[in-house]
């Protein structure tokens, strides 16, 4: 429908509806039910449909902030620093290209995730909300629009040697992503860490080694589950960590090639609290007022954070309304957290708010990951009191760089509050703490899903014993009832 004087489209049917009614209470009225009508449509999309337009919403969110931020006149030469410098662990892209390259190229990136899924005929799930949302949130801190492909291209061998469709395998080519940080470093300085520069030689040592951990690669996600036993949510990360400390033991200790050094700590404190607050309450803000527009009741969220029974997928279980509501509320969970810590709001931090917020469709909410967030808190506070005792210098406290990142993975052990109880998420919480900050010296910096490969770690420790020893809560409510 057109505009009679002017020919320009209407946004609604309630548009016409406030015209006929005038400008008055009772037209905006009117356009307000009608949004509302159109908003809760939305809500009954089928899941894959659903995600594809979330995708493309939340990446949009991106772009238009980086027009928005001071210094977005150099936006496209801060994209070209992004894309030609170091990435390996902690490179905060806000540091390297700015604020406005950075989203800009978290838009970017997401675009990019969203293109595989509508060109391959993909249909995402709870598993691709994972692999998209975690994707672009390493876009301010190590994934780029260039670093992906070569294992994008093995990933496609793959299933043109297994004559599998590239749709289902959409969620490992970005899974596969994990290992970008090595794929930018073999292009640009291997095997000399001092020159800094593409050369064919790099390339082409990252186009042959992208192509074969993407080769590789799906089949160990098909067979990660069976190691943790689907404790750990980031479940792609210890294949992903496997092969990165597969080759950083070739690459550089057996061939005798001296490690690249990590970025600059001192570029870290480039960093804007008001910043990342604002996008943040803006974008969970969104989700939230959306969230109830679909037609989500305060009630039906409360069943997702009390629901006895553990559950992965939560648009398939609650509905698109619910999972938005999941999305705002644990997002802002996660801001109001590292907020309350003191952590320092760089390129890093800000990726891993979306890094953690990645796993709000397959399990975690703020009632699972809350008792992680404590197991945290208690080692970092009986671990600083060890220390001192012993004369070590002790320096993880929690808003510590390493350990604002360690946790952000650690929230992938949320399976173990749903099953065990609060008491045994503390656990698993304290135990990531102990391990996180050691597990880079075997992957160089090179695995982006360092947290995730060490859950999986602890899971491989904790998990038997959790079997062997204690009864899960559905075992101790059946127990319980019968008494």
């Amino acid at each position: 429908m057109t505009d009679g004087f002017r020919g320009e489209p209407r946004w609604s049917v309630g548009e016409e509806y406030a015209d006929r009614l005038g400008n008055s209470v009772w037209g905006w009225i009117a356009l307000f039910t009608t949004e509302v009508l159109e908003m809760k449509k939305i809500n009954s999309l089928r899941e894959g449909e659903f995600l594809k337009l979330f995708f493309g919403c939340f990446a949009t969110f991106f772009l238009i902030a980086a027009f928005f931020m001071p210094d977005r006149s150099t936006m496209l030469s801060g994209l070209w620093q992004i894309l030609s410098q170091p990435s390996k662990l902690s490179t905060n892209y806000f540091a390297v290209g700015g604020y406005g390259a950075t989203f800009l190229n978290m838009a970017l990136v997401g675009y990019l995730c969203l293109a595989l899924f509508v060109l391959f005929g993909g249909t995402p799930n709870n598993v691709s909300t994972l692999a998209f949302i975690l994707t672009l949130g390493f876009g301010s801190w190590g994934i780029n629009i260039l670093n992906v492909w070569p294992t994008f291209f093995g990933v496609m061998a793959y299933c043109l040697v297994r004559r599998e469709k590239f749709g289902p395998n959409v969620n490992a080519m970005l899974f596969s992503t994990g290992i970008a940080p090595l794929i930018t470093d073999l292009m640009i300085r291997y095997p000399n860490a001092q020159a800094v520069g593409f050369n064919l030689q790099g390339i082409l040592i990252a186009l042959v080694v992208g192509f074969c951990i993407g080769f590789f690669l799906p089949a160990g996600l098909a067979h990660s589950p069976k190691v943790h036993k689907g404790f750990d949510l980031y479940s792609a990360a210890l294949p992903v960590g496997m092969m990165a400390f597969f080759l950083n033991a070739t690459l550089h200790n057996t061939l005798g090639v001296q490690l690249p050094a990590g970025a600059d700590a001192a570029l870290l404190k480039i960093a804007s609290r008001t910043t990342v607050n604002t996008f943040c309450l803006i974008l969970f803000g969104t989700c939230v007022i959306c969230a109830f527009a679909m037609g989500c009741r305060p009630k039906d969220y409360w069943h997702l954070m009390t629901n006895p029974e553990y559950v992965n997928n939560f648009t398939g279980t609650y509905g698109n309304a619910v999972f938005l509501m999941n999305v705002g509320v644990f997002g802002l969970f996660i801001l109001g957290y590292y907020n309350l810590i003191g952590a320092t709001f760089n390129g890093v931090t800000f990726g891993i708010i979306f890094c953690m917020l990645s796993t709000c469709n397959s399990g975690s909410h703020p009632g699972n990951v809350l008792p992680i967030m404590l197991g945290y808190a208690v080692a970092s506070w009986v671990c600083g009191l060890l220390s001192a005792l012993l004369g070590g210098s002790f320096s993880y406290v929690l808003n510590a760089q390493a350990i604002c990142v360690g946790l952000c993975y650690a929230n992938g052990l949320s399976p173990v509050t749903d099953k065990y109880g609060w008491q045994w998420g503390i656990a698993a919480g304290a135990m990531h703490y102990l391990l996180v900050t050691s597990v880079p010296s075997l992957h160089g910096g090179y695995c982006l899903y360092n947290g995730g490969f060490t859950a999986a770690l602890v899971c491989i420790i904790l998990i038997p014993n959790l079997e062997h020893h204690v009864k899960d809560r559905q075992s101790r409510q059946a127990l319980e009832a019968r008494k």
